[in-house]
Parts: C-alpha cells; sequence; structure tokens
C-alpha cells in the first residue's frame, strides 16, 4: 500500500529551504552553515546526555512492570483511558506507561517523563503490525504530550523568583487553565483527524485473544521470589523512619507560608520518593530489583542510541532556520495581527520559539523575565513556558525511539494544541494580570 508523505516532511524540508534562501538575502549564509554543524552536535550531545536519565527510568519502569503496579495503576483509571484510547487493551502495559508519563507530566517532572512515554511508545509499537506507521493511539499520546498539562511548572517558577518577581508563582492559575484548554484541544483535534485514515491497529484490534496474551507473558517471564521475613521487617523500620523524617520536616517549616521555596522542596522530594516507592513495591512483590533494572537500564541504553538520527534532522533545520533570520522577518509581519489580540510583538517570538527548541524558548524567557520580571511580557512568556511544550522535541524522541516515519496527522493535532494553549496563554493572561 502507497502512502501520502507526512506532514513533517514537507515542513522539515520547508525549512531548511526557507533558511537557506532567506540567508541568502540576508547575507547570512556563513551563519547559518555553522547552524547546521551546531545544531547536529547539540543534538548529538543532548541525546548521549539522555542514556543516564533514560537508561535510570528505564530500569525503575521495569521493576514496576515485573511487580505488576502497571496493571494495578491501568486498571484504576481504565473508565477513562477506555475511552481515550479504546484500541488498547485495558492490560496492556502501554496503558500504565502512558498513565505514569502523563502523571509526571502533571508534576513537572520532565527527566521522568520522557522515559515513561519513551516506553509507553515502546510498548504501543508492540500493537500494530505496519511497523513505521504512528496509529491512532501514538498520535493521541503524542497530541497530549505537547499539550503538556502541568500543574506545578517549577522551572518557569523559580526563574521568576531568581529574577526578583512580585509575585512569582501568580502563573501557576494561567498556565493551568491555558494547558487544560491544549489538552481538551489535542484529545478533540486527534479524534477528529483519526477518523479521516486508516488506523493500521485496526488489523490488530480484531484479534483480541493475542493482545490480550501478550501482557500475561511479559508477566510470566519475570520470576518473583518473595523477600524474607527479616528483609520485610528490615524495610518497613525504614518505611517508618522516613515517615518520621517527612514529620520532622513539616515541623520545622511549619510557620511558613506556601510559598516558591515550598514549592521547590515539594520538586526536590518528589525524584527521590518515586524512585524509593518503586523499589520497595517490587521488592515486596519479590522482584529482582537489580536484575530488573539492569536490563531496563539497557532498553534505556538503546534507546537513547536510536533517537540520535531523528534529533540531528530537526535540530539542524530549526538552527538553520534561527541563524538564517527567517524567524525574525515571520515576527515582523504577524506583529500587526498579534497586537490586535493583546500579545506583544515580543511574545510572538517566543510563541514561534516553543514548538521549535525548548533550550531556546526557555533562554528568551529567561531573557525577557530578567529585563523586566514584573512586566505583562514576562508574564505572559512565562505562562507560556509552563503551558505548552517542544512540538518538535517530543516528536522526534517519541517517535524516534520506535523507528516512526509516517507520523500521519500526529503533527496537525500537537500544533493545533499548541495554538489553542498560546492563544488561551494570552487571553487568560490579559484578564489576569490586571489583578496582581
Amino acid at each position: 500500500m502507497s502512502h501520502k508523505p507526512s506532514a513533517i516532511n514537507i515542513i522539515w524540508l520547508s525549512m531548511i529551504l526557507l533558511a537557506t534562501l532567506t540567508a541568502a538575502y540576508t547575507g547570512r549564509m556563513s551563519e547559518v552553515t555553522k547552524a547546521s554543524f551546531d545544531s547536529a552536535k547539540s543534538a548529538v550531545t543532548l541525546a548521549i546526555g539522555l542514556i543516564g536519565p533514560m537508561a535510570l527510568w528505564l530500569g525503575i519502569m521495569k521493576v514496576a512492570e515485573d511487580g505488576g503496579l502497571m496493571r494495578f495503576i491501568a486498571r484504576g483509571l481504565r473508565p477513562l483511558m477506555v475511552r481515550l484510547f479504546p484500541d488498547v487493551p485495558p492490560d496492556h502495559p502501554a496503558m500504565a506507561a502512558m498513565i505514569m508519563n502523563m502523571a509526571a507530566n502533571t508534576l513537572g517532572l520532565g527527566n521522568a517523563a520522557t522515559p515513561m512515554g519513551i516506553k509507553a511508545m515502546q510498548e504501543l509499537e508492540k500493537l500494530t503490525p505496519e511497523k513505521g506507521t504512528a496509529t491512532n493511539a501514538m498520535c493521541l499520546f503524542l497530541a497530549i504530550n505537547t499539550s503538556s498539562v502541568t500543574i506545578l511548572p517549577l522551572g518557569v517558577i523559580t526563574v521568576r523568583a531568581a529574577a526578583g518577581a512580585a509575585h512569582p508563582a501568580a502563573i501557576l492559575v494561567p498556565a493551568i487553565i491555558a494547558t487544560c484548554c491544549s489538552t481538551l484541544v489535542a484529545v478533540v483535534a486527534a479524534k477528529l483527524m483519526a477518523g479521516r485514515g486508516h488506523d493500521p491497529l485496526i488489523a490488530t484490534a480484531q484479534k483480541p485473544e493475542e493482545t490480550e496474551a501478550q501482557p500475561a507473558a511479559e508477566n510470566e517471564a519475570a520470576e518473583l521470589c518473595p523477600p524474607s521475613r527479616a528483609g520485610k521487617i528490615f524495610v518497613s523500620i525504614l518505611i517508618l523512619a522516613f515517615g518520621g523524617a517527612i514529620i520532622y520536616r513539616l515541623s520545622a517549616v511549619h510557620s511558613l507560608v506556601w510559598s516558591t521555596a515550598m514549592i521547590n522542596q515539594v520538586s526536590n522530594w518528589l525524584i527521590p520518593v518515586l524512585i524509593s516507592a518503586f523499589l520497595v513495591f517490587g521488592y515486596f512483590r519479590g522482584v529482582k530489583l537489580y536484575e530488573s533494572v539492569s536490563e531496563g537500564a539497557r532498553e534505556g541504553f538503546l534507546t537513547a542510541v536510536r533517537i540520535i538520527p531523528f534529533m540531528v534532522a530537526i535540530f539542524v533545520a530549526i538552527g538553520m532556520f534561527r541563524a538564517s533570520g527567517a524567524m525574525d522577518i515571520i515576527i515582523r509581519l504577524f506583529s500587526p495581527l498579534t497586537s490586535l489580540i493583546g500579545m506583544p510583538a515580543e511574545a510572538l517570538s517566543m510563541a514561534l520559539m516553543r514548538p521549535l527548541s525548548g533550550s531556546g524558548a526557555f533562554g528568551l524567557m529567561s531573557e525577557i523575565v530578567n529585563r523586566d520580571p514584573n512586566s505583562f511580557l514576562s508574564f505572559l512568556v512565562s505562562t507560556m513556558q509552563g503551558s505548552t511544550e517542544t512540538t518538535f522535541y517530543v516528536l522526534a524522541v517519541y517517535f524516534g525511539s520506535v523507528g516512526i516515519k509516517r507520523t500521519r496527522h500526529a503533527l496537525p493535532a500537537a500544533l493545533c494544541a499548541d495554538a489553542a494553549g498560546l492563544l488561551a496563554s494570552v487571553f487568560i493572561c490579559n484578564l489576569w494580570f490586571g489583578r496582581l
């Protein structure tokens, strides 16, 4: 069967050609040449930097999977997930992995969310016989990821606090509202676009006995060895001691109000507590912890290496586009329109940068906040940063991890979510900023 080329193909090619054309007129050809090599190097450096976190979290996820935690979590949210992903068997490991990825994103745990999302993609990939083509479930999952449902945008709040903003955490409510709007649009857009094409998962869905047997076979492969009574007592004592530490820390800060410092304290505790909780669960379930973590880490290492070509392609296009001056031209062209909706012209650069480059958008946001931390522009770009995601990075990493080349409607749905999040940010910030 022949397929039309994915939207990412024409977008990627357009960025390269427009960058070259613009550089020919602006005289920035040397900058574009340098950016192409620097961006390729940055992509590889970033991918190598992901190896450690990815190996760690996929190792932890392997413990949770072998112990059955992912099945327990999936059952708890089954009613919602079954409606969102009707083609994925309710007890399949992909369900639990998607739930844990969304939970990590909601808490602002970016380092944990990416490996969990890659794990979900790998599980979803097992369900389709048409390798290299995104299924409806994959497209919806990626669109939800790029909508970035985040309750605690801790990085943005920290930047605002360091810059001396009078209300560093004031973006919380606007960011939550904006990200909820983008998520709603992501789900609706992905569902509507899914109806226009063939879903390669349908062929698998006609054989439920095969998909239902897969999780059971995977779980049977994990040999469980229940711990001794002495081991259970020892770990239980440690858990009780940790509970005492929580009480001690709370008593030490009982006079503090809920502030940025408190939010940062909570964020510092989340990762160690999550790691320990998964390992303790696996220990009591009889999982061979060291072996499971090592096996999961090996998968994480291979996955990080596999995504390098996809990241290089995306990063080179983005780097050339920025260096050529094409983005500056687009900002000048659209600034009259943005002023009509209450968006300062300077914020348009942030709106265009956010889907393309996470580090670029974060740096731009930081520069604006440091320049005038209490301005409306600072408030708006902070909300944009806290309520949207780097779409092309997520697409390259998640789909690259399973070799997806035909992305179908994933990118259009994700870009619709981005647009909704940005427009919602402008609207709510114009309403909210005057109350501060």
